[in-house]
């Protein structure tokens, strides 16, 4: 038997309508080890290169446990050396999520806390269960989310709010975090992939390169200054003026006829 086949599967993949599903799926509780962090950044690696792929959802296969965060039993003797080889690690991640040129979508549902939840923060929108719980609760044991969590926080909800979340360390409810800012919509349990896919599926209709500079322009230019962002948008809306859809998409309106995209 090949090591890949020895070794053990924590990250599912599927595509559904061009809308790329990445599920944690590490029984009982989606806890992360070493394995399981290499392969989200294997998966967000095969999406963002597969052209079949226009959109990229963030789930989990078990139906009780989005993320319990890292496997303490990993933490235990990890000492300085090997802390700053998993932040490397999951900085990776960070920046995949960051810099992808697919619209990225959260499916949270069951209990989420630590690393994947921080995961979803760099998503674009998040959709959470009504019984979803919510949290980061490092803090109890003498810690903070490295996950990009304290960077994204600060500018997701804002300083105050952030300091507040993780200082405080406990599950919020679904609406409690979309009234905080944590989650964009909050659905019933049984609806959350059928609604993620519903909305997944109509962006993935869209012309791919103006997704792809709306997302930099935001991501990218909005933790830059004003200055820096206005030229980023700039250079993005040149980029664009000399694409084939943005040609079809003004004509197609001129003629008012839907456009039809190269995708």
């Amino acid at each position: 038997m090949s090591d890949l086949q020895e070794r053990p599967r924590y990250v599912r993949t599927r595509v559904q309508e061009h809308v790329g599903w990445l599920e944690f799926d590490r029984a009982p509780v989606n806890a992360f080890e070493w394995t399981m962090v290499r392969q989200v950044s294997d998966a967000l690696d095969a999406f963002e290169h597969d052209a079949t792929v226009r959109v990229v959802v963030m789930a989990s296969a078990l139906e009780r446990y989005f993320s319990a965060g890292a496997d303490l039993d990993t933490f235990r003797d990890l000492g300085e050396a090997g802390m700053a080889e998993w932040c490397e690690l999951v900085h990776r991640i960070v920046g995949q999520l960051r810099s992808s040129t697919k619209p990225l979508l959260a499916a949270i549902g069951g209990v989420a806390v630590g690393g994947g939840l921080e995961m979803t923060l760099h998503c674009d929108v998040r959709f959470a269960a009504r019984d979803a719980r919510l949290g980061q609760p490092e803090v109890n044991i003498n810690f903070i989310p490295p996950v990009g969590a304290t960077q994204a926080l600060a500018r997701l909800i804002g300083r105050p709010r952030a300091l507040r979340y993780l200082y405080d360390g406990e599950l919020l409810s679904a609406a409690q975090a979309q009234m905080l800012g944590l989650v964009d919509e909050v659905v019933e349990a049984g609806e959350l992939r059928q609604r993620v896919q519903g909305y997944a599926r109509s962006l993935a209709a869209k012309p791919p390169e103006a997704l792809a500079a709306i997302r930099r322009s935001i991501t990218i230019g909005g933790a830059t200054s004003f200055d820096e962002g206005l030229a980023l948008e700039r250079g993005l809306a040149i980029s664009l003026a000399g694409t084939a859809n943005f040609r079809e998409g003004v004509q197609a309106f001129l003629e008012h006829r839907p456009p039809r995209w190269v995708l």
